[in-house]
């Protein structure tokens, strides 16, 4: 992995490909090679550059736990040194935050934007689980591993997924053997919550395609069809039998979506 020095911290990214540039954002807790499974693939296909990089508060020497808006001066810094400015944006859960408030504050590196598993406000459920997320994360509990997945595996996956017997033991045995680190979840916790922001979005004027996954319960599809009526000219789709992870559980058709959508002029 390369090393980038923008907004005042050092990033760790990769670059692939030549074409069009295109920028993943990952959500909290996760690094930057998850897209790496399924979503980078499609798009080197297609022709375009792609790069994924680890967001701030994922490693230890990240520094003070960061705010959105330190989130989205780095991307800003990344569009601005990898790709000279204009790119494409691909952001799921917090990744999508970032992307929606750099359209706000920076819509001119911005060509187009795909938005998943996002919302644009808080509700009480989704308030409430994040407190109370902070709260274990920065407090003395330590869950059991088999626990830590079991609960992950619920809060993010399908019931079509955790039914299956071989995918469910593959899920499960994955995220207990690759625990998210209580560090990095202490570090990015604060990300988690967030303010009712759709009167803003009306003023987004980038090209959008937001994206809800059916079962998702860490935000619903019904709060990502918010985002997507409050942006202009935005468009929505739905994936079916996938939850909070649908961009791993539902992988082609996601990637069909993201890359239909930035082929369109």
């Amino acid at each position: 992995m390369a090393v980038a020095r923008v907004n005042g911290t050092t990033l760790t990214y990769t670059d692939q490909g030549t074409g069009d540039p295109v920028i993943l954002v990952m959500g909290t807790g996760s690094p930057g090679h998850v897209w790496h499974l399924h979503q980078a693939p499609a798009l080197l296909a297609a022709g375009y550059r792609v790069i994924t990089f680890d967001n701030r508060g994922l490693t230890p020497d990240s520094g003070a736990p960061p705010e959105i808006d330190d989130l989205v001066g780095d991307l800003a810094g990344l569009a601005e040194t990898l790709c000279g400015g204009r790119c494409r944006l691909v952001g799921v859960s917090m990744g999508a935050h970032v992307v929606q408030e750099l359209l706000l504050q920076r819509p001119e590196l911005v060509e187009q934007a795909v938005l998943m598993a996002t919302r644009g406000r808080p509700d009480h459920f989704r308030a409430r689980l994040a407190a109370a997320e902070s709260e274990l994360n920065f407090g003395p509990v330590e869950l059991p591993a088999a626990y830590g997945a079991a609960l992950r595996a619920v809060l993010s996956l399908s019931p079509h997924t955790l039914n299956d017997e071989s995918r469910a033991r593959h899920w499960l045995d994955l995220f207990e053997l690759f625990p998210t680190a209580k560090a990095v979840m202490r570090a990015q916790s604060k990300l988690e919550i967030m303010d009712d922001r759709l009167g803003d979005y009306r003023a987004i004027r980038g090209r959008c395609l937001v994206v809800g996954f059916e079962d998702d319960l860490i935000t619903p599809p019904h709060l990502g069809q918010e985002v997507a009526t409050a942006i202009p000219g935005a468009r929505y789709a739905q994936v079916a039998k996938c939850g909070h992870y649908g961009y791993l559980e539902q992988p082609d058709e996601v990637n069909s979506l993201m890359v239909d959508f930035f082929a369109t002029a």
